[in-house]
């Protein structure tokens, strides 16, 4: 009875944690604001050439959210749907910057000490 009830407590645990860390990941936040959301590199990217390799031949794109739909109908709704609208609240926000990201990891500005009180001497 212990062998069954322990089978049961963990079960698929494996599979769930292996399946994070295999799933293609998408583009970044930032990347999206920073390179995709020019005009002229979304235009580029709305007008794909066409491609075999990509789902619906590259030809319907989501530039916010950087994913290629099979048709132009699943384009349409993916736009009506709450994880499209989740995105582009997102995307408005600022993004992060280095000076900010160094900040944040005691390197910036505020955080530098002198060399003065590094070696001790006064």
């Amino acid at each position: 009875m212990g062998r069954i009830r322990r089978s049961r407590t963990h079960k698929s645990q494996r599979d769930i944690h292996r399946a994070s860390r295999t799933r293609a990941r998408t583009r970044d936040l930032d990347q999206i604001q920073l390179i995709d959301l020019d005009p002229k590199n979304r235009a580029a990217l709305e007008a794909q050439p066409l491609d075999f390799d990509k789902p619906g031949l590259a030809q319907h794109y989501c530039v916010e959210c950087a994913r290629y739909f099979e048709s132009d109908a699943a384009l349409h709704s993916h736009w009506k749907s709450k994880v499209h609208k989740k995105r582009c609240r997102a995307l408005k926000e600022p993004a992060y910057t280095i000076e900010e990201c160094e900040r944040a990891a005691g390197l910036g500005r505020e955080g530098k000490r002198t060399n003065v009180l590094m070696t001790g001497v006064v």
